[in-house]
């Protein structure tokens, strides 16, 4: 780990960072939403992505997107409830996709940690997702803890039958699905988790991803980074994570902005970039090392 790449973690003219992951909708914003952007603008983010979790409560989640000009959503549902809204179909996944604020699909997955829906409704919710995300071109949201070898599977057989985008979301998986997401052209997102003292084997997998696969996210208000843990998280907060991205990356702050920024807004593409969509590869090119 580099000792002083990350000093300044002020961002310079020029540079902003992205919040690719949260929940604006949930209550814990209710009564100051309007200031919780605005304290994220002022730290230098430009756009956040507020993620469904239920498919039917999306309209509320687009009313925020909305509202704020620099506030994207998705849309999907969360495998807690994936047999709660197990009769989301594709038809009505790409049909409430084509709102100009709606920039992903999902959040979708496994969770094998709680376990609130059953497996098999998790994995027919999660294939539904993949269909639609292939479908419309948008980036699937990937939600995926304590389900590594079932997550590559079902990725690995989807992407059998046809390329798709998507970003395995708040990563705390193994090296090996690390590994295995890479290699077929998604993206790895990571919160305030990275920050904990307790992950280590966390930061070594960060260290060593494809420069073109990183991203950074709050998944406020869960999961506040460094200083602020044990506050309620919110976007703003995402400068603590990538300041810890960047030490162990060994590179500058302005580098790692620069760097998850532009994957964001390539893997993010409906969304308009305010300094274009950066150079780096397409999402479904061979990884390149860091």
């Amino acid at each position: 780990m580099a000792s002083n790449t990350a000093e300044n973690s002020r961002l310079s003219p020029g540079l902003t960072l992205v919040d690719s992951h949260c929940h604006l909708d949930f209550p814990d914003f209710a009564n100051e939403l309007d200031a919780v952007v605005a304290r994220a603008r002022a730290a230098g983010i430009t756009n956040i992505v507020t993620i469904s979790t239920r498919v039917r409560q999306h309209a509320a989640l687009r009313a925020i997107a909305d509202r704020f000009p620099d506030v994207y959503c998705s849309i999907g549902t969360h495998p807690h409830y994936a047999h709660e809204e197990a009769d989301i179909s594709l038809a009505e996944l790409v049909a409430g996709s084509r709102g100009e604020k709606v920039v992903a699909i999902g959040e979708a997955g496994l969770d094998y940690h709680y376990d609130k829906s059953p497996r098999e409704a998790q994995e027919r919710g999660f294939r539904t997702h993949i269909a639609a995300a292939r479908e419309t071109g948008l980036p699937l949201v990937i939600h995926s803890r304590e389900a590594d070898d079932d997550t590559a599977r079902i990725l690995e057989e989807e992407t059998g039958k046809g390329p798709f985008a998507a970003v395995l979301h708040c990563f705390t998986g193994g090296p090996e699905l690390a590994g295995r997401a890479v290699a077929l052209g998604l993206s790895v997102s990571f919160t305030g988790i990275l920050t904990f003292k307790n992950s280590e084997y966390l930061r070594t997998i960060a260290a060593d991803l494809p420069s073109d696969r990183i991203l950074v996210e709050t998944d406020a208000p869960y999961l506040a980074p460094g200083k602020y843990r044990g506050k309620r998280n919110e976007p703003a907060f995402v400068v603590e994570t990538a300041k810890v991205l960047a030490e162990i990356r060994g590179v500058s702050f302005d580098a790692i902005a620069a760097q998850t920024t532009a994957n964001f807004y390539r893997l993010f593409a409906k969304v308009p970039s305010p300094a274009g969509k950066g150079s780096a590869p397409s999402q479904h090119e061979p990884a390149t090392s860091r």
